[in-house]
């Protein structure tokens, strides 16, 4: 019955006709929602109050995941929470973003949008964690071995390697899972050891792949179960048509000519092998089909043709046939094995669209080590065409006037070839779509292959590229992080000219307490102030052109007045002096002016509005990483000493005994990237909440508290002190590795000195370019990584001709 019921699935999923025009997607009052706990069933549920465009694109998605959670039972639910009140769901920061798996009352599951963000993501995390008991993660050769061991005599075993989760691969392991659970123990894994464990190459990590552990049969506890591969793409069909071929017979023998015979493989569209037997070669024949069907399992069909029968006609010079799918038998002499393995690799093997499928694929495979998940998610969305409406194409002739006619212009500059561009054009697509009606506001972009002139003419040498551009002022160079939050925040803020002057002091507890520009609380809740007693005052000129290159960064004010010496009465400060607001609850910091000199401003300004104590996370860490400071780096989890924790080092770090630390601390848990981290650091991961002292500018040395003892302030402060002193040692050193290219043919700079010896020499990543405005590579952070251009300008401004 599950054959039949896979099948059905899978033609309900390649013909799309199992669902008619109306929603399968259930929107819950209160009265219902309450009833649905009662019933014991699987809901996959979403509490919100209001669409923006984000959530909207999601909403979509959830809708569609319904048609697709019916066929495993599973209800897809929304509930309106702006007209229903739900406790626990409808409150706090879980509403809006997150997404919850019950089974009746009970949460099996809470999702962020951000993680089942389509339809594949979300059918498989969903069937994931309803079958986290039958389906196994491991990430090791013992785990493996272990659930080989408890499979051996009872069933086979099918692992699937599935890099990144979430994507159209993970769902086609889950629903395969959820139709064969019965039959295979099902296990998942992303992680590498185990892929070199099974013999399989670097190159191919990047790659979803699946194997067929044959177990069933294994009777000795110490052997491995040998495994066959799935060579095509993991999907539903292929996944399907792999399975029906384990359990078909390794080698069919027969009576009749090769015409005649009927075999799974030919209902699979597979190809067949036909090798002829003589009575006295028999047992040799036998054993040569054997070992060819073992290499050849899972691709191709191999049958034993017995030529001692009076029904086998085929002419005495044939000793072996093949049919491909939908073709004739073709008869042919071969005189070893190994030219039948020829054959097979030339002919059998060539199927059009299989073999175009995999040249690419391996193809990307290469490119994905070299630029990650970049290159990977371009190659893989190539065929996904963005809506470009609210987003104004610049041209050479549409240029200036675009730029001068709007109160705020924001260009991005792109080439059409750069997958970090392409990766980042859907990013400013999302922002563009946002901000659509902004008033006085404009989201452009060139492409700067096409129009190098303007690209020319504003210096542009790095792409991506942002400028933000006012009518009367000069242009402003955005060099925040590439993500849409980010952006986002920065345009709103450059909406708010700075600094803005205030004349009273009215005006500026308003400002100080976020009464002024309260919509913007939610973007930047922290409030700058220049404090001068008269504008003769030395700094002010400084002050306000410093505000200006902050615009976007943060809300700054300017209060000239005889009344600004009061704002700092009590804090230990002299006018003129930056008065810093982070909420009308928290105590005002003060600070002198080092100088009057912008860039000195400027850099105050941006170590003031720091936070001291700051989560790190895979956007900010460069940011940090910047300031060339020993990382006091405290890991936490759910662990209910997390808080402590937390609170004793913000009593360490208030009392003022860390002047020399960047204290900051990772979440495991929103930014599991922190395990890695750890483990690079130390070799293993030890109990949480764990403290670690890196060294990363002066030799790589780590330092780990020790896990024994209380992580109180007193005992932190005397552990820094036996670190400086030497007294401690060092529990991991990170290694001063050399970035080589990940393969050969990718190093550049040795192929042109192959050329021209010496060429490339003075193009030594170690080296800055010469071009205004160039990077080194390594100085370029992960978000901020864009590809720079040398060659010399254009002659003169065209438009390129399509060649």
């Amino acid at each position: 019955m599950w054959v039949f019921y896979l099948v059905a699935l899978i033609l309900c999923i390649t013909t799309v006709r199992c669902s008619n025009n109306t929603t399968k997607l259930i929107e819950d009052s209160s009265q219902s929602f309450t009833e649905r706990m009662k019933t014991g069933k699987t809901s996959f549920i979403y509490f919100g109050n209001h669409v923006n465009p984000t959530i909207q694109l999601f909403l979509d998605q959830l809708e569609m995941s319904a048609d697709a959670l019916e066929d495993y039972g599973i209800s897809v639910v929304k509930v309106n929470c702006s007209k229903e009140t739900i406790a626990k769901y409808c409150t706090g920061e879980k509403l809006i973003t997150k997404t919850y798996l019950l089974r009746g009352s009970e949460v099996l599951r809470s999702f962020d949008i951000d993680t089942v963000f389509d339809v594949s993501a979300i059918v498989s995390h969903v069937l994931f964690t309803v079958l986290y008991n039958e389906v196994r993660y491991v990430h090791t050769p013992a785990e493996l071995l272990q659930v080989e061991n408890a499979a051996k005599q009872k069933r086979d075993v099918v692992v699937g390697h599935i890099p990144v989760l979430g994507l159209p691969e993970h769902r086609a392991l889950m629903e395969a899972a959820f139709v064969y659970g019965t039959k295979y123990q099902f296990v998942q894994t992303t992680g590498g050891p185990l892929l070199k464990h099974m013999g399989i190459d670097a190159l191919s990590v990047s790659k979803a792949r699946l194997w067929f552990l044959h177990c069933k049969d294994m009777s000795r506890q110490m052997d491995q179960c040998p495994f066959t591969p799935m060579r095509k793409p993991l999907d539903t069909i292929n996944i399907h048509t792999f399975l029906q071929l384990m359990e078909a017979p390794l080698v069919t023998e027969a009576n009749v000519d090769p015409s005649e015979v009927d075999v799974l493989h030919n209902h699979l569209n597979v190809p067949v092998l036909y090798l002829f037997s003589h009575p006295q070669t028999q047992h040799l024949d036998r054993a040569t089909a054997q070992s060819l069907a073992l290499q050849l399992r899972g691709e191709v069909g191999v049958v034993l043709i017995h030529r001692d029968s009076t029904d086998v006609k085929t002419p005495i010079q044939y000793n072996a046939a093949y049919r491909l799918p939908q073709e004739d038998v073709k008869y042919f002499t071969l005189n070893s094995a190994e030219e039948v393995m020829k054959l097979l690799k030339e002919e059998l093997l060539q199927d059009k669209m299989v073999d175009d499928e995999e040249e690419n694929e391996e193809h990307w495979s290469d490119l994905d080590i070299l630029d990650d998940e970049v290159s990977e998610s371009v190659y893989r969305d190539r065929d996904l065409m963005l809506d470009l409406e609210s987003i104004t194409e610049l041209t050479s002739e549409n240029y200036q006037s675009e730029v001068t006619q709007n109160e705020i212009t924001v260009v991005l500059f792109y080439l059409k070839w750069d997958a970090v561009c392409m990766a980042f054009m859907q990013t400013y697509v999302e922002v563009a779509d946002a901000l659509e009606g902004a008033s006085g506001l404009v989201l452009a972009a060139v492409d700067c292959g096409e129009w190098t002139d303007i690209c020319s003419d504003q210096n542009i040498t790095s792409f991506p590229f942002i400028m933000i551009y006012r009518p009367m002022e000069a242009p402003q160079p955005y060099g925040g992080m590439l993500g849409t939050e980010s952006l986002q925040r920065f345009i709103l803020l450059s909406q708010i000219s700075g600094p803005v002057s205030l004349s009273s002091s009215a005006d500026v507890l308003s400002f100080l307490e976020g009464d002024l520009y309260s919509k913007h609380a939610d973007l930047s809740p922290i409030r700058v102030l220049g404090l001068f007693t008269s504008t003769m005052d030395t700094g002010v000129t400084s002050f306000k052109e410093a505000a200006k290159l902050l615009r976007g960064e943060a809300i700054l004010g300017l209060f000239v007045h005889r009344e600004a010496e009061k704002w700092v009465e009590g804090l230990s400060v002299n006018l003129p002096a930056v008065l810093l607001s982070r909420g009308s609850e928290v105590s005002r910091e003060g600070y002198n002016l080092p100088s009057f000199s912008v860039n000195d401003l400027i850099s105050l300004i941006q170590r003031a509005v720091s936070d001291p104590f700051p989560e790190l996370t895979v956007e900010n860490l460069p940011w940090y990483l910047e300031l060339e400071k020993p990382l006091l780096l405290l890991f936490v989890g759910k662990e209910e000493r997390t808080e402590t924790s937390l609170t004793e080092m913000k009593h360490l770090l208030s009392s003022g005994s860390l002047p020399s630390f960047l204290p900051c601390w990772i979440h495991l848990g929103r930014t599991p990237v922190g395990r890695s981290v750890l483990e690079k650091y130390l070799g293993f991961v030890p109990p949480l909440p764990a403290l670690v002292m890196s060294q990363l500018s002066t030799g790589g040395e780590v330092f780990l508290f020790p896990t024994e003892r209380p992580l109180t302030a007193k005992n932190i402060l005397q552990w820094l002190q036996s670190v400086e002193s030497r007294d401690e040692q060092p529990a991991g050193v990170i290694p001063d590795t050399k970035w080589s290219p990940p393969v050969p043919f990718y190093d550049f700079l040795a192929t042109m000195d192959q050329e021209a010896p010496g060429y490339a020499s003075q193009r030594d990543p170690k080296k800055k370019t010469g071009a205004k405005g160039g990077h080194r590579e390594q100085d370029m952070t992960p978000n901020q990584r864009q590809t720079t251009l040398s060659s010399p300008k254009p002659q003169a401004p065209h438009k390129h001709s399509e060649l």
